[in-house]
């Protein structure tokens, strides 16, 4: 039968002892030289001994069984300098370590690209390319990577995104226990620019700081800022206005679109709670009399109401309804006005965030929309969010056709980073913070490069 297709089980989980697992295969590398220079004074010195080392490396592939390195190397003695010195092994095997490099790098890649915990990424290595290396140890691999990823974000990984600086930038933050990330991402390109760690609740204090990083960043290297996308929280609004006057400020759409929706969902649990409260107690049993039979079907109908109304709730904040799913929503807000008003009202919120406006008109449509809900006292009391003077600022982009109305580059990043605290570690610390977001940074980087190595691939292969 052919396996194609089969999802088979690694050979070693039927073993029962470690005597059971595959025998390792011995590689013999020599790393012997007659002399080699001082690392001091350059002169050549003679060998003095040979040594030898043995180390892990990545398995045999054809032959599925572990693979270790018995590694012969010169030792030197320099007379002149008094020391003992040895050949450069740092690209077979890091100092001290007793896997190779090419299992280093391959257990860092697990863990930072593919965003695999760190015991996955152990049990991985071993399924894949027998070697098999503890969690603590990929830890302390992945640990060691982040401080050299935080060097390398402060100084080239700048210089090779802001090379390509739309203007457009996200300014979002994100906690985590009792750390807060404040990140600054292109809106464009989707790089994350600056990112600073606090071990606090942000104020004033720490935008302004924060803000006056990324400007002295921006000078340096002759950039300039062109609109700027925020989530609507109030720490930002007086720190851009005095680091980036004049620079256009949008509230992103999608935030204000979810607090409204929200809003109404809230509303309708609210109507289906007072539905069930109008149900008919009925009593158990036969049903006797004409008007026991009459509670009955009340009830039914009710609870099936109430069915309705939240397998159905999508519908009242979906953006666009097909004709079937208008007439779905219309069956079962029959009898509820003010579900109704809900939709026509939804719909008029969606009609502000059309392109095709200008924001002349964008305005008008608003002030509209808000003497609609004043009319309706239900309605009001729900959609206050539609009068706040916030509601002005998510229409910026309407008069700014390349500014992007969400801030959906940061909240990608953000994405990433919460997928990062469930999956990947637990302790959580402000090195440990830093360093893994510098080493996503560095991984972003490198994936938008992907698909054009995909596409020389493909043209290879094709001839």
């Amino acid at each position: 039968m052919c396996p194609i297709g089969e999802y088979l089980p690694d050979p070693t989980e039927k073993i029962r002892s470690a005597k059971e697992l595959p025998p390792p295969e011995i590689v013999q590398k020599r790393e012997s030289r007659k002399s080699l220079g001082c690392p001091k004074c350059g002169r050549k010195c003679p060998r003095h001994q040979n040594k030898s080392r043995d180390f892990h490396d990545i398995g045999n592939p054809d032959t599925r069984r572990p693979r270790d390195v018995h590694l012969v190397f010169s030792q030197h003695y320099c007379a002149q300098c008094d020391i003992y010195f040895y050949p450069d092994l740092s690209s077979l095997v890091p100092p001290y370590s007793q896997y190779s490099l090419r299992v280093v790098d391959l257990a860092v890649h697990l863990v930072v690209e593919d965003g695999l915990p760190y015991g996955e990424a152990s049990w991985n290595l071993w399924r894949d390319h027998r070697v098999w290396v503890p969690r603590g140890t990929v830890q302390n691999w992945v640990e060691a990577s982040g401080k050299k990823g935080s060097d390398y974000v402060n100084g080239p990984y700048l210089d090779d995104v802001l090379r390509e600086f739309s203007g457009y930038i996200a300014i979002d933050e994100v906690y985590d226990g009792p750390f807060c990330i404040l990140v600054v991402v292109d809106n464009k390109k989707f790089h994350r620019l600056l990112v600073e760690v606090l071990d606090h609740s942000p104020d004033h204090s720490d935008i302004h700081r924060f803000l006056t990083r990324f400007r002295e960043i921006l000078i340096q290297r002759n950039l300039v800022v062109k609109g700027i996308t925020t989530d609507g929280s109030p720490l930002y609004p007086e720190p851009l206005a005095v680091h980036f006057p004049g620079v256009p400020h949008q509230l992103c759409e999608f935030h204000v679109i979810k607090e409204i929706n929200l809003a109404v969902l809230r509303a309708l649990a609210q109507v289906r709670r007072e539905i069930k409260k109008s149900i008919p107690k009925v009593k158990r049993g036969k049903a006797v009399g004409k008007r026991e039979i009459k509670a009955r079907r009340q009830k039914a109908s009710l609870e099936k109401k109430i069915t309705d109304l939240f397998e159905n709730r999508y519908l009242l904040v979906q953006r666009t309804l097909s004709p079937q799913e208008r007439k779905c929503l219309n069956r079962i807000t029959r009898g509820y006005p003010v579900l109704q008003r809900f939709r026509e009202i939804i719909d008029g919120v969606y009609s502000l965030f059309d392109r095709r406006c200008k924001l002349e008109t964008g305005i008008k449509k608003l002030e509209a929309l808000r003497t609609r809900v004043l009319r309706f006292q239900d309605v009001y009391t729900t959609l206050k969010k539609i009068l706040s003077p916030n509601l002005e600022k998510a229409l910026t982009f309407l008069d700014e056709k390349l500014l992007p109305s969400t801030s959906n580059g940061v909240e990608r990043e953000n994405r990433r980073f919460r997928k990062m605290q469930k999956s990947v570690y637990r302790v959580r610390t402000h090195q440990g913070i830093t360093q893994r977001i510098a080493l996503d940074m560095i991984r972003g980087v490198r994936f938008r490069r992907r698909p054009r190595i995909i596409g020389f691939l493909q043209e290879f292969r094709n001839g």
